[in-house]
């Protein structure tokens, strides 16, 4: 229930607050006093849309509070939510609305706590049920109408919408991984010539070594370069170890030095470590001269070897270039298209399988939405009388209501297209609520739909915005019937130019426009004081000032007249309400 609504600076109130209570409460003032703007702010307390025109001109910022009562079901969904609760077990709802040049911010705290819009959606659905005559055009969109149907249907019907739901996102993957496979079956087909073809190349070339390169390139530069090396081998050999020329070799100028300090040694032992030198000098020059002879010796040009290694070294260089920039590279991208080529090649999940997944999950989807069809068509059944039962009070003894169950392709919510048709003459068809039904029929409509649904789920305020325009006598009547009716069972908002729902409440505010001087030192140009318009709310508490509202209401003058049928109203609510206690 909501307890109190606090508002600054919001469209055209500068500061208000208000006390609501238990049962009807009503909100009457003429036409475009201001009434509409304090369901505005209750809605933008709430989560709904604002823009920057809610921002009182003049001012950057505007606040709305509102206070509600808290109940067990809604304590334990905030303590859900990390909130903690308030110890007068209520709980304060507020939004801040700022404005920077075209800029709009907002932001919403449930008991000091910031939350965002998700929550607020969960905590509007909890507390508040909003009723206009613009609903007419949700009474025409089959996904709304649906939504109420379930709703109606209760928990084990919105239980089932659940499993048809969950049914349904198992078959959307099945289906999504179906069609992305046949989609893309070309492109495997393509990856799969391709992987193949490079994984045969790759397998023919033999590769093992990734520092092959190396070594072969250093035997093509031996085999390019034979006969140099031969006779440079054969130089090194005259120059260390046996020279045809005059000039002696290394090793025989070692040897004639060993001849002379092995004489030295015989007279100066000190010199013994430097023969044991030139001794070993002389065995490493022979030993590096005969094996530098025998490298000669053994050098052959052979060029069959030398095409084999050109040839060598350009595969691989070749595969580099495709595969590299290095050997390393390649072998570790050879492996890893062997196994890309293998899941290519999975039998397992083949096109045949995925299409028996699809349809194992659509079977399943097609189960569960009929039976939720059925479960709907119950609650629908439930519905039309009931509907019916709540029409016949608001004047509307005749009418035929059927709710129109239609099939249609499975989704998420079903496999049901619903539409609310209805007649309100005798003779005429069944059709869409929205083509035949006039305003007045549509309010009543409306009211009849939400005194069924308070039935079944309590929403705890139930606000109706002017939801008696178009109807007058005893059809306003009714409606104010069935307001107080509705009023029992949850708290009752109501915005009304009916005498006849105003004198039904048990708590009446009237609402008016009022011009004051704003502010010190604020003058207009004239130099006069500023003026500005404001809105203002009366608690109307007393029997005197409520008789003169609903005189203002019927007569528009305080005539005695008007006084007198003003009277006569609240005498016939208080009837009313006696016998509704009796």
């Amino acid at each position: 229930m909501l307890l109190c609504l606090r508002i600054e600076n919001f469209a055209l109130i500068d500061q208000l607050e208000l006390e609501f209570g238990a049962g009807l409460n009503v909100l009457t003032g003429e036409t475009g006093a201001g009434k509409s703007i304090i369901l505005d702010a209750i809605d933008a307390a709430l989560g709904g849309k604002v823009s920057s025109r809610v921002i009182r001109t003049g001012t950057s910022r505007a606040m709305v509070e509102a206070t509600f009562t808290s109940n067990a079901p809604l304590a334990a969904w905030l303590t859900e939510q990390e909130i903690d609760l308030l110890d007068e077990n209520s709980v304060v709802i507020s939004r801040e609305i700022t404005a920077t040049g075209s800029n709009i911010r907002s932001r919403s705290r449930v008991n000091g706590v910031l939350v965002n819009r998700q929550i607020m959606g969960g905590m509007r659905e909890r507390l508040v049920e909003i009723t206009a005559q613009g609903q007419t055009v949700q009474v025409g969109q089959s996904a709304q109408v649906r939504d109420w149907l379930d709703l109606y249907g209760g928990d084990s019907l919105m239980q089932q919408r659940h499993k048809v739901a969950t049914s349904f996102s198992s078959y959307q993957q099945a289906h999504l991984a179906l069609e992305k496979r046949r989609t893309s079956e070309r492109e495997r087909l393509q990856q799969f010539d391709l992987l193949t073809y490079q994984v045969q190349e790759l397998g023919a070339a033999n590769l093992s070594e990734p520092n092959e390169l190396e070594p072969l390139g250093q035997e093509r530069e031996r085999l390019n370069h034979v006969v140099d090396l031969q006779q440079m081998s054969y130089k090194v050999y005259q120059a260390l170890y046996q020279n045809d020329n005059e000039t002696p070799a290394a090793a025989d100028l070692l040897g004639d030095s060993e001849t002379i300090l092995n004489d030295m040694v015989e007279y100066d032992s000190q010199l013994q470590h430097l023969l044991e030198l030139v001794r070993d000098a002389q065995a490493a020059v022979m030993e590096v001269g005969r094996q530098i002879n025998a490298y000669g010796d053994g050098l052959e040009a052979d060029p069959h070897r030398l095409e084999e290694v050109e040839e060598r070294i350009q595969e691989l260089k070749q595969i580099c270039r495709k595969y590299g920039p290095t050997l390393t590279e390649a072998i570790a991208y050879y492996q890893r298209i062997q196994e890309e080529l293998a899941q290519l090649n999975d039998s397992e999940q083949s096109i045949e399988k995925l299409e028996q997944q699809e349809k194992a999950y659509f079977e399943k989807l097609t189960q569960a939405s009929n039976q939720l069809t059925q479960m709907r068509s119950k609650a629908a059944a439930n519905l039309e009388s009931r509907l019916i039962a709540e029409l016949k009070p608001l004047a509307m003894e005749k009418v035929k209501f059927l709710v129109e169950i239609l099939p249609a392709f499975p989704t998420a919510m079903g496999a049901d297209k619903i539409t609310f048709t209805f007649s309100s003459n005798p003779g005429e068809p069944l059709q869409p609520l929205t083509e035949v039904a006039s305003g007045g029929e549509m309010s009543r409509f409306l009211l009849a739909l939400k005194a069924c649904f308070s039935q079944v789920d309590v929403a705890g305020t139930m606000v109706f915005d002017e939801i008696d325009v178009g109807v007058s006598g005893r059809v306003a009547q009714a409606i104010a019937e069935k307001l107080h009716q509705l009023s029992q069972r949850n708290q009752v908002l109501c915005v009304t130019h009916q005498p006849l729902v105003a004198a039904m409440a048990d708590r009446h505010f009237r609402v008016d426009k009022q011009t004051i001087n704003e502010g010190k030192g604020k003058k207009a140009n004239n130099g006069n004081a500023e003026q500005r318009t404001v809105v203002r709310v009366t608690t109307l508490d007393n029997l005197n000032t409520r008789r003169e509202e609903l005189a203002q209401l019927a007569g528009g003058k305080s005539a005695s007249d008007a006084i007198a049928f003003a009277e006569s109203l609240l005498l016939q609510a208080a009837n009313h309400r006696r016998r509704e206690h009796t």
